[in-house]
């Protein structure tokens, strides 16, 4: 089962999996983005804006300021498709949720309380293994054919059918088929299962699942199951979502399919262009839910942060990604026209992973002691408590964090349903650490020596600075210690031939459920798996039922079991994560933390925004 990685590789911003919201955060994921700089132009119903070559904005007609009806925002990173059945990033889910729209939302600011967006009602059959959903009538899509069951169908069942490796759709073929694999790798998948598991009965949706999911109802929130037109994409050569075609549709990719260059959704707003450097976007008059107040949205790429910065502070973009907090403390915070919230939730969860299977690994030097590491290194608990005791914690945090990081116990955030305050995260304690690495190997560590290649993402200086945080003190231990601290390209880091010896990595929430942080991180057939080595059959096992059953006390006490052998066994440097910052100009309307759902990609809807000047 292949899953994106939403490997964290900067501590700046939220990108991909991972977050680009304009709230900063000082651990991030990243997706796998690519940033180009270059001049284009791009025009609006409503204005026009340009992007020079610096990254500067200026609007049409020398506005100098986005306009009243025109929403500019500005981002580092591109757009690696606009194609909701292979979403599986942020910056394409912060434009997606705004065309596309699916069934259930989550309501307000809630992560575990949801209502229906296209779905109306929905109810719970044969304990949780069949759910019926009423379909919202009298909505079209933005190409102007009418929503219906069958859209809904062909949506679901093309995400099964495909479910290319760039996509969420694991997580959806779990529920419906009892794998996460597409039918190319796993040849037990049919064409019936896939048929049988979404159905319309009339306009009602129906799913049946073959076992329990207590998640099943939050995954259906997720950007990537979006409802697309059926009618539109057959019509622009997209699956035909016939039986006689569906292997010739497996795995396929869609980053830049028909319908990633020609889309059509139900949602408030419209693709109107794109190019490598800017999309626009209206208002579609078509909309279901009323006219929204903003007209238009331009979406730039400016990959310089002082572009960014500065048109942020000329009030020629509305939202920025900042690269920093301290960037945002010391040169936007307190100027006239910006309001700085702080102390907000970030809902993600960080470690650096010692990797315990390094078989086959080109980063271990000579795969012996002294000058390298041999393919065991972390096999042993007491060489990963060494690692995980000489970490300092509170310098992390007054260092990289600025103060505003707390501890953890478990790769989980403390807002879902199973984190467990009780448990004791770990602490910097170099007694500790020294204590473990003699014991490690029985003396062999402590007696050779060993070289540890530790990766970055180059140009990632909060990372960079973690990790000799890490390097200091485990070579402060003992002279035959030595941490070579590499900077790297991402896509080197990210290649799934390449496995390193510890590597920086994190997990953004696709769906409000603890699973989706539990098993990514802990399962030996979790996405991280191949990049930690983990292969515990007890947690496993906790992990499975937890995953298979509704019963909310028990999996409370599955998961606490599976935190505190974690810590026990020291599988990971669980890091600190830092509160958030919410900034936005004073003339934007709605971008207040107390409206932010941080499980939107953007984390507010453009609908729900309106500016005053």
């Amino acid at each position: 089962m292949k899953k994106p990685a939403i490997l964290l590789t900067t501590l700046a911003l939220m990108l991909a999996a991972c977050d680009t919201k304009t709230t900063t955060t000082t651990e991030t994921t990243s997706g796998t983005s690519t940033e180009t700089s270059g001049a284009s132009t791009s025009s609006t119903d409503a204005s026009a804006t340009s992007t020079d070559a610096s990254g500067t904005t200026s609007l049409a007609g020398g506005a100098g300021k986005s306009s009243k009806d025109t929403l500019v925002i500005q981002e580092s990173s591109d757009v690696p498709t606009m194609d909701p059945g292979t979403s599986y990033d942020t910056s394409s889910g912060a434009l997606l949720e705004n065309m596309y729209e699916t069934l259930v939302t989550y309501k307000g600011t809630s992560i575990d309380e949801f209502e229906g967006l296209l779905a109306t009602d929905w109810k719970e059959e044969e304990g949780g293994k069949r759910y019926r959903f009423t379909l919202r009538p009298d909505v079209k899509f933005h190409s102007g054919n009418p929503f219906t069951c069958a859209d809904a169908e062909y949506t679901f069942q093309r995400n099964l059918v495909t479910n290319g490796a760039e996509s969420g759709n694991w997580f959806l073929a779990e529920s419906l088929l009892g794998t996460g694999a597409n039918a190319n790798d796993d040849k037990n998948i049919t064409w019936k299962q896939i048929d049988d598991a979404v159905q319309c009965d009339g306009e009602t949706l129906v799913f049946n699942l073959p076992k329990v999911d207590p998640a099943f109802i939050s995954k259906l929130a997720y950007t990537g199951q979006a409802i697309v037109d059926s009618k539109h994409a057959k019509e622009i050569g997209e699956w035909d979502g016939t039986e006689a075609t569906w292997k010739d549709a497996v795995g396929a990719d869609l980053a830049q399919s028909a319908l990633a260059k020609d889309p059509s959704g139900t949602g408030p707003y419209q693709l109107v262009s794109a190019d490598a450097n800017t999309m626009t976007f209206k208002a579609f008059d078509g909309y279901w839910g009323g006219a929204a107040p903003i007209k238009n949205v331009v979406r730039q790429l400016v990959p310089e942060e002082a572009s960014r910065v500065q048109a942020f502070l000329n009030g020629d973009a509305d939202r920025v990604e900042f690269p920093s907090r301290e960037v945002i403390d010391t040169q936007v915070k307190g100027q006239p026209g910006v309001i700085v919230e702080d102390d907000v939730p970030a809902l993600g969860a960080y470690a650096f992973l010692m990797n315990m299977n390094l078989e086959g690994s080109t980063n271990i030097g000579s795969g012996k002691w002294g000058d390298g590491v041999p393919t065991n290194f972390f096999q042993d608990a007491n060489m990963r408590k060494c690692f995980v005791n000489a970490f300092n914690y509170d310098q992390y945090i007054e260092q990289v964090q600025l103060g505003k990081g707390q501890k953890r116990n478990f790769m989980l955030p403390p807002e879902f349903m199973g984190y467990d305050e009780s448990i004791a995260p770990a602490n910097y304690d170099m007694a500790a650490a020294e204590e473990a690495c003699k014991a490690a190997h029985g003396g062999a560590a402590w007696e050779n020596g060993f070289t540890v290649n530790a990766a970055y993402r180059e140009g990632s200086k909060s990372m960079q600075t973690a990790l000799e945080i890490l390097k200091q003190n485990i070579e402060q231990l003992n002279p035959k210690f030595k941490i070579n601290v590499v900077g790297k390209q991402w896509s080197e880091i990210i290649d799934q031939k390449n496995k390193e010896v510890i590597v920086y990595g994190g997990w953004a929430p696709d769906y409000a459920d603890p699973d989706n942080f539990v098993h990514t991180m802990y399962h030996s057939e979790g996405y991280y798996a191949p990049r930690s080595g983990i292969k515990d059959a007890e947690i496993d096992k906790w992990i499975d039922e937890a995953r298979s059953t509704t019963d909310v006390e028990k999996r409370k006490a599955l998961y606490k079991q599976v935190a505190q052998k974690a810590m026990d066994e020291s599988y990971f440097i669980i890091l600190p994560v830092a509160v958030s910052q919410n900034v936005y100009r004073d003339n934007l309307q709605g971008k207040t933390k107390d409206k932010e759902n941080p499980m939107l990609a953007g984390g507010w809807r453009w609908k729900d925004l309106s500016k005053t000047q």
